[in-house]
């Protein structure tokens, strides 16, 4: 479980520097599903329909990244392989090498290139999204930090809660304070991914790509190795 939580850490990491490195390069955020929605609803009511129809495309490959996830992780756990959540982030670090040169030739054919890029973030964040969730059973989410918060919100709460009065009939209100540090941690780490994602990508372009990219391979690296010799064996 620790290991996973680390995992979860490191990933939102990866996220907070996706989704600010993917804004400055498509100029929308990929990573949460809430504004797309409304934006559909809105769309729709003013008669932009082409608009509307762009939202659920980037709504679907969402769903389609999540959906990603599942299969192979599903593929994995019943074969009992190590490789379990490890699949998800290969494929991960290849979607973003595959970013990176798409856009590194964005401005060739803007067209054309300029939709692509942004249904391959929101299919990337679906499918990042989709591993921490299955890692943590669903106790954390990584792109997009609007559940994160309000957990911490209440957390918070808890912890300075005054017991006036001693147990009562419920108990003492007490705070979890690991789930609180795990949660101060995924937004900190979020936040600090994100500034170095807009430094990077500000500063290096779209080869700030790579060494998310190759983190992510090395993450994934050791269970796979372990699968590999398994059958080798």
């Amino acid at each position: 479980m620790q290991a996973n939580r680390q995992l979860g850490a490191v990933l939102a990491f990866v996220a907070g520097a996706i989704n600010a490195g993917g804004f400055l390069a498509v100029q929308r955020y990929t990573s949460h599903m809430t504004g797309v929605v409304s934006a559909i609803a809105d769309d729709l009511v003013l008669g932009q329909l082409l608009l509307a129809a762009a939202g659920l495309m980037s709504l679907a490959f969402f769903m389609a990244g999540a959906m990603t996830t599942a299969i192979l992780t599903n593929w994995a756990r019943r074969r009992a392989m190590h490789s379990e959540y490890a699949l998800s982030l290969l494929l991960e670090a290849v979607l973003l090498l595959l970013f990176g040169l798409v856009g590194a030739n964005l401005h060739f054919w803007t067209e054309f290139l300029l939709p692509s890029t942004v249904l391959l973030l929101c299919f990337l964040m679906g499918l990042q999204n989709a591993v921490v969730t299955k890692i943590s059973r669903a106790e954390i989410r990584t792109t997009h930090m609007t559940g994160v918060i309000t957990d911490l919100g209440i957390e918070l709460g808890r912890l300075i809660y005054w017991n006036r009065g001693g147990a009562g009939a419920h108990g003492l209100v007490r705070a979890d304070r690991p789930r609180l540090r795990l949660l101060a941690g995924i937004l900190s780490l979020f936040f600090a991914g994100g500034i170095v994602g807009a430094l990077a990508f500000k500063n290096f372009g779209f080869s700030a790509t790579v060494p998310v990219a190759l983190l992510l391979i090395v993450m994934a690296a050791l269970p796979l190795m372990d699968d590999i010799s398994e059958h080798v064996r």
